[in-house]
C-alpha cells in the first residue's frame, strides 16, 4: 500500500494529539520563565533553559523512532564498517528549517509580559499567510479564500497589537517570531517540492530523517554561540549548556524538549497529509490555539496567573475563522468527492468519461456491494481527454448497464487530475494510452496504476459492457487479494 493513512481518526486525530501534547508544552515553558515552578527558584531566561529542552528533544528523538519501529525507512551511508542512518540533501534542509521552528518557538513562550495566547496569535497568523505565499511560489493560483484569510490574519494581528496595556512585546521577541516565520517557510517550500504526494515510502523516509536530524542541529545551532561566548545571549546559552544543567530546574525544561517531540509527531504528520496546506495548516492553528486556552487556563487555576485580555481571545477568535476560510475549497471538494480517510478510493479512467469508466465504475460499486465490501470504498472515474465537463453518462451506456441488471448512475464527466490520482488506492485505465497519460501527470503514483485489462485495450463502445464486467470482477477481487495490508490501513493505521 502506498496511500498514507496515519491514524485511526485521520487528521482529526492527529489535530487532537497535537492538542494534547502542545498544553502542556507551552504551559511548562511559560511557567519555568515566570518563576512558578518551586524548583526553578524565580524565573528562568528563554536563552538559559533551551539547550536543556533541545537536550530533552534529542534524547526523545531516537525513542520515538525505535518505539515506530521506522529507522529502516532512513537512507543508509557507510562509516566505516557500519551502515548508519543519514539524511538526504532535502531532508537536512528541512531539518535546519525545523530546528529553526523549534528553538523559535520554545523560545516564544518565555518572554516575560507577552501571554501563551498572543504569541500563539501572532505565530499562527505567519503560517497562514505563509501557506497562500508558498502557492504563489509554487505557480499556484491564489484563490478568493485565500485573500480573504491572509486578509482576516492581518485585522486580528491590528486587534492583538493595538491592545498596547496588556502585552509588552520586546525586539528579542519580534526577532523570534521572525526566526519562527522564516523556518516555516523554508519547511513548507522544501515538503511541497519532496513530499505531500500521498506516497507512504517517500513520506516516512522524510519523516525520519528531518526527525533524527533536527535535535541536533538544534544543538549544534546553539552550542556553537555559547562556545564562542561573544555577547550577553550567547553567555546565556553557555549557562545553559553548564551551570543550568545541575540545578534542580534542569528536569523540567529537559521535560520542555521531550514534550516538544510529541508534538513534532503530529505537526509533521499534518503536513505531510497530500493535500494542500490551505487544508494542513488550518488543523494546526486551531489546535494550537486551543491548546493556548488549555494552557492559559491551567496557569490561572495552577498559578493565578493573568489570563489574556479580551482582545486577544477576539484576536484567537478571529485567527480560527480565517483558518476555516482558508480550509473551506478544500472541505467541500472533501465532501463533494467522498475523499475522506475512512475510505479508500478506486479510480477508473478512459478518455472523454461518458462510456467505458463510467460503466466499469458502476459495475465496482456494485461489486463491491455484493461483496460487503462497499462502505470501505468510494469508486469515481474521470477521463484523460473530456472535451465538455458535465456531460452526461452516454445513452447507449446507460443501456448497456441496464441489460447488466445495473442501474445507471447519474454522472458528470470530469478530467482526471493528479490530485485524484494521488488520492486513490488503485487506478485502473481503460487503454495503455490512458495509463500512460496518468502517470505523465501524476508519476509519484505509477506503481499504482494498472490497465483494467493486461492484455489489452477496452474498446470503445457500449458492447464492451459485458467484457468490462469480467474484467472488473477479476481484476477488482485480485487487487483486494493481493493488497491485504491495505484492508486493515483502511480501519486506520
Amino acid at each position: 500500500m502506498t496511500r498514507v493513512r496515519y491514524a485511526s481518526l485521520g487528521m482529526l486525530g492527529l489535530g487532537i494529539g497535537y492538542f494534547l501534547w502542545y498544553t502542556p508544552y507551552s504551559a511548562l515553558a511559560k511557567a519555568m520563565s515566570g518563576g512558578l515552578l518551586p524548583q526553578t527558584g524565580g524565573p528562568v531566561g528563554g536563552l538559559v533553559l533551551l539547550p536543556a529542552a533541545a537536550i530533552g528533544t534529542l534524547i526523545a528523538m531516537p525513542v520515538t523512532l525505535t518505539v515506530l519501529r521506522w529507522w529502516k525507512h532512513a537512507r543508509r551511508r557507510p562509516v566505516g564498517r557500519w551502515s548508519v542512518p543519514a539524511p538526504g540533501r532535502e531532508t537536512a534542509w528541512s531539518a535546519l528549517w525545523m530546528s529553526l521552528i523549534v528553538g523559535s518557538t520554545t523560545l516564544n513562550f518565555t518572554f516575560p509580559g507577552v501571554s501563551i495566547l498572543l504569541m500563539l496569535v501572532l505565530m499562527r497568523i505567519s503560517t497562514l499567510i505563509i501557506s497562500p505565499a508558498v502557492d504563489v511560489v509554487r505557480r499556484r493560483r491564489i484563490m478568493v479564500h485565500s485573500a480573504v484569510a491572509v486578509a482576516l490574519s492581518l485585522l486580528s494581528a491590528g486587534i492583538a497589537l493595538n491592545d498596547v496595556d496588556n502585552y509588552r512585546l520586546s525586539v528579542a521577541a519580534v526577532a523570534s517570531l521572525g526566526v519562527y516565520a522564516l523556518g516555516y517557510t523554508g519547511r513548507f517550500l522544501v515538503m511541497s517540492k519532496h513530499v505531500k504526494e500521498g506516497v507512504l515510502a517517500k513520506d516516512r523516509r522524510y519523516f525520519v530523517e528531518e526527525h533524527m536530524t533536527t535535535p541536533v542541529f538544534l544543538v549544534a545551532l546553539l552550542g556553537i554561540p555559547a562556545l564562542i561566548g561573544i555577547g550577553p545571549a550567547a553567555l546565556e546559552l553557555r549557562t545553559g549548556f553548564t551551570t543550568f544543567l545541575a540545578t534542580p530546574a534542569a528536569l523540567p525544561a529537559i521535560g520542555i524538549g521531550v514534550l516538544y517531540e510529541g508534538l513534532f509527531v503530529f505537526t509533521t504528520l499534518i503536513f505531510l497529509d497530500r493535500r494542500e496546506y490551505s487544508f494542513c495548516v488550518p488543523v494546526h492553528v486551531c489546535s494550537s490555539l486551543l491548546a493556548g486556552v488549555a494552557a492559559s487556563l491551567a496557569l490561572r487555576a495552577l498559578f493565578g496567573v493573568a489570563p489574556p485580555s479580551g482582545a486577544q481571545v477576539v484576536a484567537a477568535v478571529i485567527v480560527v475563522v480565517a483558518a476555516l476560510v482558508l480550509s473551506y475549497p478544500s472541505m467541500v471538494a472533501l465532501h463533494r468527492e467522498g475523499w475522506v480517510l475512512s475510505r479508500r478510493v478506486m479510480l477508473f479512467v478512459c478518455g472523454g468519461n461518458t462510456l467505458r469508466s463510467p460503466m466499469a465504475a458502476a459495475i465496482a460499486r456494485q461489486e463491491l456491494a455484493t461483496a460487503a465490501r462497499r462502505g470501505a470504498w468510494r469508486v469515481l472515474c474521470a477521463g484523460v481527454s473530456v472535451s465538455s465537463p458535465g456531460s452526461p453518462l452516454a445513452p447507449s451506456a446507460a443501456d448497456a448497464l441496464a441489460e447488466l441488471g445495473i442501474r445507471p448512475p447519474r454522472h458528470s464527466s470530469r478530467p482526471v487530475t493528479a490530485s485524484m490520482c494521488t488520492a486513490s488506492e488503485v487506478v485502473f485505465c481503460l487503454t495503455s494510452a490512458h495509463r500512460d497519460a496518468v502517470i505523465a501527470l501524476a508519476p509519484s503514483v505509477a506503481d499504482r496504476v494498472v490497465c483494467l485489462d493486461p492484455d489489452g485495450d477496452v474498446p470503445e463502445t457500449p458492447d464492451s459492457a459485458p467484457l468490462i464486467q469480467e474484467l472488473v470482477r477479476m481484476r477488482v477481487e485480485d487487487w483486494l487479494d493481493r493488497h491485504p495490508v491495505a484492508v486493515s490501513a483502511a480501519r486506520g493505521a
